[in-house]
């Protein structure tokens, strides 16, 4: 997933996908302060300073003291170069307190991420709540769309099914083209990319799998 800003609307392209946040967009400033509260709960855990971890993930001093205020909407691909650099999934970044029992995820309270050009949706279909080692989300790129995804954490694992549409997926130097009911799994601690090949938006569902830390 490259850079990509923050939104939750439901799954629809949003009028302006440039502007990550709307004003009084209350569900949205609920995930950035979470996001808040979680980066500095990770870092401070690890005995990280603002600096180190800059220096680790790649993403400026300030942007992280932003981002941890709470005055900043993260793009998708600068979530994934500070979840890597703390060493925790992805979703240990947007998630709030956990939850037991069970959940029921409404499809018109989705909490989506949009790319930049609106043509790449990312819907989480896991309750986003504490910690994991198994994500799962639904995927749709319009026609044309085109999503790069920097590495992932070491040993990462996508296992990808496509349900309507053609998609190729490129894995470090190879491409494959996979149609509606084929699947593939990879490893995602490589560069790789989605492509729309088909004459209609794809939808494709994954399942993300991250190594356990070693003791």
């Amino acid at each position: 997933m490259s850079d990509a800003a923050i939104l939750t609307a439901p799954v629809s392209p949003p009028p302006n996908p440039r502007i990550p946040m709307h004003a009084g967009d209350d569900e949205g400033e609920t995930l950035i302060a979470t996001v808040a509260r979680n980066l500095k709960r990770l870092r401070t855990r690890q005995g990280l300073s603002l600096e180190r971890l800059a220096v680790r993930s790649g993403v400026s001093r300030s942007m992280l003291g932003q981002i941890e205020l709470g005055r900043s909407a993260p793009s998708i691909s600068l979530l994934w170069k500070i979840a890597r650099a703390l060493g925790v999934p992805f979703s240990a970044l947007t998630t709030a307190v956990d939850e037991g029992g069970t959940v029921v995820l409404r499809a018109d309270q989705a909490k989506s991420l949009t790319s930049r050009d609106g043509r790449f949706i990312s819907r989480a279909l896991f309750p986003v709540t504490g910690d994991r080692r198994t994500e799962f989300y639904e995927l749709r790129l319009s026609f044309l769309g085109h999503e790069v995804a920097d590495p992932h954490a070491p040993g990462t694992i996508e296992n990808l099914v496509v349900t309507r549409g053609r998609v190729e997926i490129t894995v470090g130097e190879q491409r494959h083209e996979l149609g509606a009911g084929d699947a593939i799994r990879f490893a995602a601690d490589i560069p790789h990319a989605y492509r729309n090949t088909g004459r209609e938006d794809a939808v494709m569902y994954l399942v993300m799998t991250y190594v356990a830390p070693q003791d």
